[in-house]
């Protein structure tokens, strides 16, 4: 095999909560995460005229060592059996600095792909060991599909859920800026007196209960970037008055989504936000996605 093409899914956060601050500067979390259909491409080839090379199709994503792709393929040829030079080629779909977990996925399928390309003899702990080195959502976008992730966001319980079918998702991501780094150390855990139903949200991804599942969302982190960027809370409204059932922050934002029973509403309220609010430029309609299940694209890109 010279050459393997791969896709590096997004992600949402259906419940979101902050339990303490580490030592380590980090928080420890409780949150369940979610893989998209939504993804960006990946191409690794096996190549003769140079050692490595990582090209983008968005000028304005870094290139050097600043990418976390980079980090994965220079950590994976620096201690393990590859031999030959490697060309990656990075496609992007999903938003950057959006909260949808776009760096991590990116990361996971370099990963993955080098391991597949050159026949590596590492077993998935070992590679999600190497994941969690280079982020903390890394090793969930390795092993993909629905889970409850704790600790920094790297403990996985994967989880059951049969709502693929009876639901879309609309994301919504605003012109906006958020720093992740910013968000948790103006967060107060003092102020918080409710935590996220897991019991609940579990048992209504289980059963395939959307509605269910739309009536516990719940990020902590919401009302602090909300107070930084109220557009937030604007495009939640809008959302819910153009018929989702639900609606949430993912991440520590930007991105806001919302859940909808129906394709036909979801592609309504994408229309109208667009008309309400033009400087929102970045509006995709997807699904949720398992890897052990075939999928059909239901991505529709309203960039």
């Amino acid at each position: 095999m010279q050459s393997i093409n791969l896709r590096a899914h997004a992600k949402i956060n259906f419940a979101l909560d902050v339990l303490n601050k580490r030592e380590d500067g980090y928080h420890n979390i409780k949150t369940i995460m979610q893989t998209l259909w939504l993804h960006d491409s990946i191409l690794i080839q096996k190549v003769d005229k140079f050692p490595y090379k990582f090209v983008c199709d968005v000028r304005y994503v870094p290139i050097d060592d600043r990418n976390i792709i980079n980090k994965a393929a220079k950590l994976i040829i620096q201690n393990y059996d590859v031999n030959g030079g490697i060309f990656i080629k990075l496609t992007k779909r999903i938003p950057i600095a959006a909260g949808l977990g776009g760096g991590s996925a990116d990361c996971a399928a370099t990963l993955v792909g080098l391991r597949r390309l050159f026949s590596l003899t590492m077993p998935n702990k070992e590679l999600m060991e190497i994941g969690k080195s280079l982020g903390a959502d890394v090793p969930f976008c390795i092993k993909r599909g629905t889970a409850i992730a704790e600790g920094i966001g790297d403990v996985l319980t994967p989880i059951a859920n049969n709502g693929h079918d009876n639901s879309f998702i609309v994301l919504v991501r605003p012109p906006i800026y958020v720093s992740t780094k910013h968000i948790f150390e103006d967060f107060d855990i003092s102020k918080i007196s409710e935590r996220s139903d897991f019991d609940g949200l579990v048992n209504s991804l289980s059963t395939g209960n959307v509605s269910g599942l739309s009536g516990r969302l719940c990020n902590q982190l919401e009302a602090v970037t909300i107070k930084k960027y109220p557009i937030i809370a604007e495009i939640k409204a809008s959302l819910l008055k153009n018929g989702a059932l639900g609606t949430l922050m993912s991440g520590s934002g930007p991105t806001v989504f919302g859940i909808f029973d129906n394709k036909h509403t979801a592609g309504n309220a994408i229309r109208n936000i667009r008309a309400q609010n033009q400087k929102i430029r970045e509006i995709f309609l997807t699904t949720m996605y398992n890897p052990s299940l075939n999928h059909k694209s239901q991505i529709t890109n309203h960039k």
